[in-house]
C-alpha cells in the first residue's frame, strides 16, 4: 500500500493579483450570503402564521433561520 502526501507551504505570500482575486471571492461570498438571507426572510415573511406552524416554525424563527440557515 502506498501513501502519497501532497502539501503546500503554509507561508505562501501571494502576489497582488492573488490577493485581489481572493478579496473578490470573499466579497462575492458575503454578497451571496446576504442575498440568501434576504430571500429567505422575504419568502418566510410572506407565509401566514398557520403556514409557518405547518412547517414547525414561528414568526420569531425567521431571523434565526435567515442568519444561520436553520433553527
Amino acid at each position: 500500500m502506498a501513501l502519497l502526501e501532497i502539501t503546500r507551504t503554509a507561508y505562501h505570500v501571494g502576489s497582488a493579483a492573488d490577493r485581489a482575486v481572493h478579496a473578490a471571492y470573499g466579497a462575492f461570498g458575503r454578497f451571496a450570503a446576504w442575498n440568501d438571507a434576504r430571500r429567505t426572510r422575504r419568502v418566510l415573511g410572506a407565509l401566514s402564521a398557520h403556514e409557518l406552524n405547518d412547517i414547525g416554525l414561528t414568526g420569531a424563527d425567521i431571523d434565526t433561520i435567515a442568519r444561520r440557515g436553520r433553527v
